[in-house]
């Protein structure tokens, strides 16, 4: 038997209001930072970002979204974040870690 691939398993991440912000930041960053650069934006980021932004209090994820997400919080955590952010990010992180880990 076969595992799903990371394009086709989801993983559902319930999240705050702050935290949605948060997250939000973060994909909307990398997404600007490849248009100011010229470069077309992640596919991973536009539809994590549009996963997000379905209006409800749970993002579903596809396993790429999820690791690269994991990725992005990581650095932004890592590079002066605010401290709002640092706790919501963190708590994100840490959910979307244990949803990987779980697949294993």
């Amino acid at each position: 038997m076969s595992s799903p691939s990371s394009e086709t398993e989801t993983h559902e991440v319930t999240l705050s209001r702050d935290e949605q912000w948060t997250v939000h930041h973060v994909l909307a960053t990398r997404i600007d930072d490849a248009i100011d650069a010229n470069e077309t934006p992640p596919e991973w980021a536009i539809e994590a970002f549009e996963a997000l932004e379905s209006g409800d209090e749970s993002g579903t994820f596809t396993g790429r979204q999820a690791t690269e997400l994991a990725a992005a919080l990581s650095d932004y955590l890592a590079d002066n974040a605010p401290d709002a952010d640092v706790a919501h990010g963190t708590d994100v992180l840490d959910r979307l870690e244990s949803a990987l880990e779980s697949r294993a």
